[in-house]
């Protein structure tokens, strides 16, 4: 009697290649950053750009929008781990992933163009917005809420007009403040700044 081997299941469609993928999310972000609109960006113009066919790309996304959300996605510094024990804390942490995003020069001038388009493509910005930019106010809202609670802050805070403070100080460096890296500890001093005025 001959024993039969157990059968593995191989899986559907070719494996994902980590380095095509790359070269794809690249290409998207070189081409919004050198002026072509979102609504004028195709699929045959990736491709070009990245080196691949154009079923390489819908094999990964099935449309230009998600390419375009996931490759905007990127440009967004991970959302930082709160310890949760103190809002200045995790304030400045939160505040600071904006500094490091600001501080990439190419980032800054893909986002701009991206969002300068909002009007033309208001289902992409949505969806980006969805994506990179509500889990990171969600958590600002919970930190400054948080405080409020504790009664590290004032009891009576507008927590939207915290956000909009904190986020506000920082996106005014990285869009109009001095030329060159955005220092260090600039979180920490937005943070106590405002922090000074919110603080019971």
């Amino acid at each position: 009697m001959t024993i039969q081997e157990p059968v593995t299941a191989r899986p559907v469609g070719r494996p994902r290649s980590e380095k095509a993928e790359r070269a794809i999310v690249e290409a998207t972000l070189d081409l919004i950053a050198e002026g072509m609109g979102i609504s004028e960006l195709s699929i045959e113009a990736i491709a070009s750009r990245a080196g691949v066919g154009k079923t390489t790309i819908y094999r990964r996304w099935s449309n230009k929008e998600d390419l375009v959300v996931d490759a905007l996605a990127t440009l967004k510094a991970p959302l930082p781990k709160l310890a949760g024990k103190s809002v200045r804390d995790d304030l400045i942490a939160l505040v600071d992933a904006m500094r490091r995003e600001s501080g990439h020069s190419r980032a800054r001038c893909v986002m701009n163009i991206a969002m300068s388009e909002a009007d033309r493509n208001p289902r992409l910005t949505e969806r980006f917005f969805k994506r990179a930019i509500e889990p990171r106010r969600a958590a600002m809202r919970e930190t400054i809420a948080r405080g409020v609670a504790t009664g590290e802050l004032q009891p009576d805070l507008d927590v939207e007009m915290g956000m909009a403070l904190l986020s506000g100080a920082m996106l005014w460096y990285g869009k109009w403040g001095p030329a060159g890296e955005l220092p260090e500890d600039l979180a920490e001093r937005i943070v106590d700044h405002i922090l000074t005025g919110l603080a019971a």
